[in-house]
């Protein structure tokens, strides 16, 4: 996805400074994909990410706090939108069911887990021990998070521990299914083939806790 397509997506409501700082922010993003790609990404130094996207190195770190952030730019915003969505439930709603929209408006909004730069992170958490570690902390955090706020959501259905067991199913659902069909998919995929993949598998891995809805 280029830069000025990812910001339309968030120019609406934005102020301009807002809106400038989302232009940077993305031109980093940018050019650290293209850097990791092409030079690789132990090569790469926060200051060739900084001069590629023609900002000082010192301004690097008020977007990012280092390189392994550039490769999950979009997590606290997935994050929000399930707290979001958990937060805007209708009454008969369950808690599967709350978790699966959240996937499906964040895949609306953002190419995240299927474009360019999910394919490279993918492989760095393969490869780069640095990169895993900071995959394996977000991802925790992240679960930890939506887990909370879905047992407060639902507190006759699920306790912190079912809540917790939940989310971790809805997690590895994703990631499993994003890692397998980046893997068969070919590489100039259809992100709308891929979505329509991680949502199918994230609905068979949560079909156990699928429940009749209140009457």
């Amino acid at each position: 996805m280029s830069a000025g397509r990812q910001l339309m997506r968030y120019d609406v409501g934005m102020s301009l400074r807002d809106r400038k700082r989302a232009r940077v922010r993305q031109s980093l993003v940018d050019a650290a994909t293209e850097l990791f790609e092409r030079d690789g990404y132990e090569r790469t130094t926060v200051a060739d990410i900084a001069a590629a996207a023609d900002i000082g190195t010192r301004t690097f770190f008020s977007y990012f706090a280092s390189k392994e952030e550039l490769l999950f730019p979009e997590s606290d915003r997935r994050v929000q939108a399930t707290v979001d969505a958990i937060a805007a439930r209708d009454p008969e709603d369950t808690p599967v069911e709350v978790l699966i929209r959240a996937l499906y408006l964040t895949g609306v909004d953002s190419d995240d887990l299927t474009d360019r730069l999910a394919a490279l992170r993918l492989r760095l958490i393969r490869e780069v021990p640095a990169v895993r570690g900071r995959a394996l902390q977000i991802q925790l955090d992240a679960q930890q998070q939506i887990a909370a706020h879905l047992a407060e959501a639902f507190p006759e259905q699920l306790d912190r521990v079912r809540a917790g067991a939940l989310v971790g199913a809805f997690v590895g659902a994703v990631t499993g299914a994003v890692q397998v069909a980046m893997e068969d998919l070919p590489a100039h995929h259809d992100p709308k083939e891929m979505r329509a993949a991680v949502e199918e598998a994230t609905g068979v891995a949560l079909r156990p806790w699928m429940t009749t809805r209140p009457h």
